[in-house]
C-alpha cells in the first residue's frame, strides 16, 4: 500500500486523558466546535481560540485508578450529540458511576484451560453482590441558560469487572437516527462467563436505542440482562450485533449511495481486527426476551456476530504458552474449540487485522486498538476514502512508548485487505505518547488525535489533542 506521511498540529495540551473527540454546533452558534471528553469526567469545547468548560461531572464518575496502579478502563467513556442537537440541545453520556464500587466478580484473572472443562463453562452468580461497578447511559439537555441538565437515565448496567466497558461508546446512526451503544463484554480476559454470545446478556452487544420512545420513563433499574429491564425500556432497544469484546466506537462512511459501518474489536493475545459491514437486521429486544421465555431460538438472520469469545478476529481464540525448549517461541492452543467450530460459518470476517507479533518488515507489532474512523477529506493525499485507526502503543517504539496510526481501504469485492502504517512527523521528545483516541468532524474531512503521556489515568494533565494534517 502507498506510504502516507502526516504531521500533527497541537490544539490543546495539559488535559486529563482525552477519551472522546467530537464536533457539534451549539444552539444559537454558527461554527462547528471541537468537543473533548476526558476520562475523569470533564467535557470541554474549543471556541474563539479558547478552551471552555461545557460540563464537569467528575463528582459523578467513579474514583479511577484505585485498584490497578493507575491504569483504568472505567470513567467517562461515551458522548454523543443528538442529530437535532442544534434545535433540541439533547446529548448523551456513558460513564462509570461514583459510589458503585463493588468487590468484583470471581475469575478476575481468568484464563481458560482447554484440558479442563470446568474453566470453559464458568457462570456469573451472585450478580447483585459480586460485581465491580455500575455503568450508566443518560440523556442530558443544554438548557436555554447554557447550563446542561440531566433529563433521564436510559440504562444502568452492573459490570462484573473493571475493564471492557467500551470507549467512544455512544454514536448516532445516520441511517436509523438511533443512538448506538457499543458495549464491551464485561471484562477480565477471554470473557469467562461468555456474556458476549448469550442473547439475554446486555454485555458484548452493539445496541440501538430509540431515544424518541417512552420519554416518560425517567429511570432504568440496575440490570445485567435484557429480561430484567421493564417493558418500556425493552421497547426502546434493538440488538445489532453480538460477539463484542471491546470496541472503540462505530463509524459510518457514505459509500456508493449507502452507509458502510466500521468497528474494531480489541484483541486478546494475538490480533486487533477491524470490521466493515453494510446490511444488518437488528432484532428487537422484546423479541429476544420473548424467545428466551418460551425457550425458543430467535431468528438471528442478519444479526452481526463478530465471533468473540471463540474467535479473535481471523483466528480461533488461542491460549499462549512459552515453549519449554525455546522461550522465544510460543505454543498456541485453541481456547474454545467447540465454540469456534459452531461459529465458523456465521461470524463476520475482518476487513483487516494487525497483530501483536508480526515478522514482516513493513508492519508493526501493536497492543490495543483505540480508534477507528473513516476519512473523506482530500487534504491528506492517499487517505481519501480510507479507514484510519490508532493503536495505544507499538511494541519496540523508542526511546519511550509511542502510539501509531495506520490505514486500510474497503475493497469493492468485499475481501480482506492489508494495512499500512502512517508515518507521523512529530517529535514527542523523550516522554511516552500513548494514542488514546481518534476523532473526526461531522463531514469526516478532518482527523483529530488524542494523546496521553502515561498509560495511567491518575497521571493528570498529561493529555493533548492534535489535528492530523498533511
Amino acid at each position: 500500500m502507498k506510504k502516507v506521511k502526516v504531521r500533527l498540529r497541537p490544539l490543546v495540551s495539559k488535559l486529563n486523558l482525552p477519551a472522546v473527540i467530537k464536533t457539534a454546533i451549539l444552539p444559537g452558534d454558527t461554527v462547528e466546535r471541537l468537543f473533548i471528553a476526558t476520562q475523569v469526567g470533564e467535557i470541554f469545547y474549543i471556541g474563539d481560540g479558547e478552551m471552555r468548560v461545557f460540563l464537569d461531572i467528575r463528582s459523578s464518575v467513579i474514583e479511577l485508578g484505585t485498584s490497578n496502579g493507575g491504569y483504568d478502563e472505567r470513567g467517562l467513556l461515551g458522548l454523543a450529540f443528538h442529530p437535532k442537537f442544534y434545535n433540541n440541545g439533547l446529548f448523551y453520556l456513558h460513564y462509570s458511576a461514583a459510589g458503585t464500587q463493588g468487590p468484583g466478580a470471581p475469575q478476575a484473572s481468568f484464563e481458560p484451560d482447554p484440558c479442563d472443562p470446568v474453566t470453559l463453562h464458568v457462570k456469573w452468580v451472585n450478580r447483585e453482590t459480586e460485581y465491580d461497578h455500575i455503568d450508566t447511559v443518560e440523556e442530558w439537555v443544554l438548557q436555554a441558560n447554557g447550563k446542561p441538565k440531566k433529563r433521564r437515565t436510559l440504562l444502568n448496567l452492573r459490570r462484573p469487572f473493571a475493564n471492557h466497558n467500551g470507549v467512544n461508546s455512544l454514536n448516532f446512526s445516520p441511517e436509523t437516527g438511533k443512538l448506538i451503544f457499543t458495549n464491551g463484554d464485561g471484562g477480565s480476559g477471554y470473557d469467562p462467563f461468555n456474556l458476549s454470545q448469550d442473547d439475554m446478556e446486555i454485555a458484548g452487544k452493539i445496541i440501538e436505542i430509540d431515544v424518541s420512545k417512552n420519554r416518560h420513563i425517567k429511570h432504568s433499574p440496575v440490570v445485567t440482562r435484557f429480561n430484567e429491564l421493564p417493558p418500556g425500556i425493552q421497547e426502546m432497544l434493538t440488538a445489532v450485533a453480538k460477539g463484542v469484546r471491546n470496541m472503540p466506537g462505530i463509524t459510518f462512511q457514505w459509500f456508493h449511495d449507502r452507509y458502510v459501518k466500521y468497528v474494531g474489536n480489541v484483541g486478546q493475545e494475538v490480533e486487533e481486527p477491524i470490521y466493515s459491514f453494510e446490511k444488518y437486521k437488528s432484532i428487537p429486544v422484546t423479541r429476544l426476551v420473548q424467545a428466551a421465555s418460551t425457550q425458543s431460538k430467535p431468528d438471528e438472520e442478519g444479526l452481526i456476530n463478530f465471533g468473540w469469545r471463540a474467535w479473535e478476529g481471523s483466528f480461533p481464540t488461542p491460549v499462549l504458552r512459552e515453549c519449554t525448549n525455546d522461550e522465544t517461541l510460543l505454543k498456541k492452543n485453541i481456547a474454545f474449540y467447540d465454540e469456534a467450530a459452531a461459529l465458523s460459518a456465521i461470524r463476520l470476517r475482518p476487513l483487516t487485522s494487525y497483530f501483536h507479533y508480526d515478522a514482516r518488515e513493513d508492519k508493526f507489532a501493536g497492543n490495543a486498538l483505540t480508534g477507528v474512523k473513516a476519512y473523506m477529506g482530500n487534504d491528506i493525499p492517499g487517505l481519501t476514502g480510507a479507514v484510519v485507526f490508532t493503536d495505544f502503543f507499538k511494541t519496540g517504539s523508542q526511546p519511550e512508548d509511542k502510539g501509531t496510526l495506520a490505514y486500510t481501504f474497503r475493497r469493492a469485492d468485499g475481501r480482506q485487505n492489508d494495512f499500512s502504517e502512517i508515518q507521523v512527523d512529530y517529535d514527542f521528545g523523550p516522554q511516552s505518547a500513548y494514542y488514546v483516541s481518534l476523532g473526526t468532524n461531522s463531514s469526516q474531512t478532518k482527523l483529530y488525535l488524542g494523546v496521553h503521556g502515561s498509560m495511567n489515568v491518575t497521571d493528570l494533565h498529561q493529555g493533548s489533542v492534535f489535528e492530523i494534517i498533511p
